[in-house]
């Protein structure tokens, strides 16, 4: 038996970021809580959205790179002191699944950590929520229509929240906000999309929609990655890859694999602070080389799409657009790698790899990705 659903309503096409004010109101929104990160706010692109409402709303611009627990409750403490009644996410994943966050703590009690998937939070989650917009500025996680948040907990782990009322009220799709990406943020962004694609098109969860969804991303990307890493301001480019970044998240509702069991706990190391996407570029060739047995017919339909073995695709893509080699030169040292490896099996990603995978299997795929 397959169970499916699909999602959110979602707004899509150049200038809506000036419409925000009238989506807020729509939803019943009077006193917004503001939720980004200092470089959106250093690049000046919260202002002018924020002088559009008759009332400056309330800001919360301190998301970290890997949003945590601690970011979430000084957030939430900014929504209660202020009055708010709902959220506006503006920014990547990391202040998309803050805002999440905020709006389940503004309506259910904490501690965050008691609603994550591994600790059986799905159950815990029962709403009502106060309403969530989110208007992504990056083409990457497409968490805008996720019903996830991935949040670094106090006690270190980075871990999933996962239910169908975490999805955003409305997702607001504006590609002119990517127009400014610099090319590595684009390109690290851009690899995230597709290995959503990629991973959620190979899991071994029953979801043809989603399948044909992730195709359809993963088509859409990899035709315009390129072209929106070497020349930012093409804006047929940049909607592609808004496009391919929302579908990939919406076909992940089938669930992901081993890149993301391993990226998650990679992204937690305090001392790094590593890019998710980054991470899931340089992760996936091995991956897709590790899951090659268990695929099928999978695989032939995938070197097709992409013109060769897809491992040897992404890590070709990988060298053109800029991103790093190996987990090396991104900083991750070797004596890391065991740890990581025992922390992926705990990851809520690791049940849908469509390859069963030991710790031992990991720390080869960590090995190979060094």
């Amino acid at each position: 038996m397959a169970t499916i659903s699909y999602l959110t309503r979602i707004e899509f096409d150049f200038g809506l970021a000036a419409k925000l004010p009238d989506f807020c109101a729509e939803l019943g929104m009077k006193r917004p809580l503001l939720v980004t990160d200092p470089g959106l706010t250093a690049l000046g692109l919260i202002a002018p959205i924020a002088q559009r409402f008759a009332e400056a709303p309330a800001t919360f611009d301190r998301t970290p790179a890997n949003p945590t627990e601690a970011a979430v409750m000084a957030a939430l403490a900014v929504y209660q002191s202020e009055g708010c009644d709902g959220v506006l996410a503006i920014g990547g994943g990391s202040s998309i699944d803050l805002g999440k966050a905020v709006r389940l703590l503004a309506g259910q009690a904490p501690p965050l950590v008691q609603y994550a998937a591994v600790e059986g939070g799905a159950a815990r989650i029962t709403g009502p929520l106060p309403p969530l917009i989110a208007v992504p500025t990056t083409a990457g996680t497409g968490s805008e229509v996720g019903r996830g948040a991935v949040i670094v907990m106090d006690d270190g782990r980075k871990l999933g929240i996962l239910s169908p009322l975490m999805l955003p009220s409305l997702a607001v799709c504006d590609p002119e906000l990517t127009l400014g990406l610099p090319p590595l943020l684009t390109a690290a962004t851009g690899m995230d999309a597709l290995a959503h694609c990629l991973e959620t098109f190979l899991s071994a969860a029953v979801n043809p929609p989603a399948d044909a969804i992730a195709l359809e991303g993963l088509a859409r990307g990899y035709a315009a990655i390129r072209t929106a890493v070497t020349d930012g301001r093409d804006r047929q480019a940049r909607w592609d890859m808004m496009m391919a970044s929302m579908e990939g998240a919406m076909a992940f509702q089938k669930g992901l694999g081993a890149v993301h069991s391993l990226s998650h706990p990679l992204g937690a190391l305090p001392d790094l602070m590593l890019h998710h996407g980054t991470l899931n570029a340089v992760l996936l060739p091995a991956v897709l080389r590790f899951n090659r047995p268990a695929v099928g017919g999978k695989w032939d339909r995938l070197e097709a799409m992409l013109g060769g073995a897809p491992d040897s695709q992404v890590a070709v893509l990988n060298r053109e657009i800029g991103l790093p080699a190996g987990l090396s030169a991104m900083g991750v040292s070797r004596d890391q790698l065991p740890a990581i490896a025992a922390a992926a099996l705990l990851d809520h990603c690791h049940a849908t790899n469509p390859r069963a995978a030991s710790e031992a299997d990991y720390l080869a795929i960590l090995e190979e990705s060094f």
